[in-house]
């Protein structure tokens, strides 16, 4: 089935997949690390070089990039799927994006897997946020979403420890999170983060904004129920 919508420049769209029968798409700490060096050498509007594997996000830097696509304002990586929040500066450049980089992660994933075939399920999934609500709900849903690696029932039966769960947010790797706190890494370049309206003007603001949701688990697991 194809989308009611078409990618319009200057909107922000949550593009989200997972694995095919729900399998595992990142299995070692070098995975994670590819798919983001992905999000960096995919955003651009010349042709990528998708044989280039193994390659760390250091490594990829180093490699001269184009105009990009996309604004990438958040992004999270979980053991079978990953949401990317983005705005569509050029048009077309979604779908360019995507294609690139879940073709350069599939043929990566499989070298290293010695596999064969599809790795998601599908096309890539999107919605359209249509209104300041829904994307100040995006920004704290992506990144709240490794909770559920400690937390499994969190959604539906509320937090059982919030204090160990905002400990661990801090401490994992693979999403955005770290960077709306303002920490120096090197995942910093791939993000446009002041295409975002300034619902927070300091790391405080945005903790705060992910406390506030982390209580509300009526509004959980009404983006994508099968993540």
């Amino acid at each position: 089935m194809g989308r009611s919508f078409k990618f319009s420049p200057d909107e922000f769209y949550h593009l989200y997949n997972r694995g095919t029968e729900k399998r595992n798409i990142f299995i070692r700490d070098l995975d994670y690390k590819r798919f983001i060096a992905l999000l960096f050498l995919a955003n651009q509007k010349q042709p990528t070089d998708l044989k280039i594997q193994g390659r760390t996000l250091e490594e990829i830097t180093e490699l001269r990039r184009a105009k990009t696509l996309v604004n990438i304002a958040a992004y999270c990586l979980m053991p079978n799927h990953f949401h990317i929040l983005v705005r569509e500066h050029t048009r077309g450049g979604i779908s360019k994006f995507m294609q690139k980089l879940l073709t350069g992660y599939t043929m990566y994933f499989n070298k290293r897997n010695d596999r064969n075939g599809a790795l998601f399920q599908g096309k890539f999934k999107a919605t359209h946020v249509s209104n300041d609500r829904y994307l100040n709900y995006l920004i704290a849903y992506i990144h709240l979403n490794p909770i559920k690696l400690i937390e499994p029932k969190w959604k539906e039966q509320g937090i059982v420890d919030q204090q160990r769960a905002k400990r661990y947010l801090e401490k994992y790797k693979h999403s955005s999170y770290l960077n709306f706190l303002d920490q120096e890494r090197l995942e910093n370049i791939i993000m446009t983060r002041n295409v975002l309206p300034k619902y927070f003007l300091s790391k405080l603001d945005f903790k705060q904004l992910v406390t506030d949701w982390l209580t509300h688990k009526s509004e959980q697991s009404k983006v994508e129920p099968w993540v």
